[in-house]
């Protein structure tokens, strides 16, 4: 298991009201007990919270995690870490120091946080697939859409054919002859994005590997996903300005840098050819202007 691991506390945080009424009672003496609960075993985290040691497991499954042991790990991970600064709001009439240092602070947390909810192993599947892949197909709606066509700029500096949408019936068409050797990549901030998911869904059912990019947690979007991968949205809540929107995109388009530079380092020698390739055709161009 991979060392210093982080994130524990902020996973039950953002899945708490979302459990079962046992689980969700575990999650709240855990938040509310961390230093206690990182030296319980089951049965004893289930006798603290009035619930037993099968819910503590069944928590630990509902996060994501491998077991009892990795959540305490991840807990002591947070507890051992330095106090950060929390997620600001932006309000009218801001002064421009305020604003940029709310902006920057918290685009900042968005990116750290994230961080701490990688998986390593998912990670390596998630690249795998794209490094397998004959077709890679990008697609999400809004600004959703943004980082999808962001993703197929850079994997198109791989030399792969990929594919970026944001409309669902041109999506549809580019799907409607996908097989096993392709790659749907839905992404969505909410993850129950209807669009993004019935897409995933046709693209699972015509045999295509699929992997999802949301927020933490279980939606629409993940139960159509092979490998799901998940950005922070603990602090993504309304707000005048919607200053959390600029936070989750930001940390979107780092979970497509973490993938593409992963892709390049796996295939450093190719990668290099592709590179230097792509150069020399800009080189060109300007010389020809």
């Amino acid at each position: 298991m991979k060392n210093g691991l982080t994130g524990g506390l902020m996973m039950l945080t953002e899945m708490q009201e979302k459990l079962p009424p046992s689980e969700k009672k575990i999650a709240k003496f855990i938040l509310e007990h961390p230093h206690e609960a990182i030296h319980c075993t089951a049965a004893q985290l289930g006798e603290l919270s009035s619930t037993s040691s099968a819910a503590v497991i069944r928590l630990c499954k509902s996060l994501g995690l491998k077991g009892l042991q990795e959540l305490k790990l991840r807990i002591s991970g947070d507890l051992h870490k330095r106090p950060e600064s929390k997620f600001r709001d932006i309000q009218p009439g801001e002064e421009p120091y305020e604003i940029v240092e709310k902006v920057t602070n918290n685009n900042l947390q968005a990116i750290k946080e994230t961080s701490e909810l990688v998986d390593y192993e998912t990670l390596s599947k998630a690249v795998q697939l794209l490094k397998e892949a004959r077709r890679i197909h990008f697609f999400g709606v809004g600004a959703s859409g943004i980082i999808a066509q962001d993703a197929q700029q850079k994997f198109l500096r791989m030399n792969r054919a990929t594919s970026a949408f944001t409309d669902l019936h041109n999506a549809a068409m580019n799907i409607a002859n996908v097989d096993e050797s392709d790659v749907v990549f839905g992404i969505s901030f909410s993850g129950e994005t209807y669009e993004t998911a019935k897409i995933m869904e046709i693209a699972q059912s015509k045999g295509a590997k699929t992997i999802s990019l949301t927020r933490y947690g279980n939606s629409r979007v993940t139960s159509f996903a092979d490998v799901s991968l998940y950005i922070s949205a603990s602090r993504e809540i309304p707000a005048p300005f919607r200053s959390g929107a600029t936070s989750s995109r930001l940390a979107q388009l780092h979970m497509i840098d973490i993938l593409f530079v992963h892709l390049v380092t796996d295939q450093w020698d190719e990668a290099s050819v592709y590179f230097n390739e792509i150069s020399d055709v800009i080189s060109q161009l300007k010389g020809d202007g």
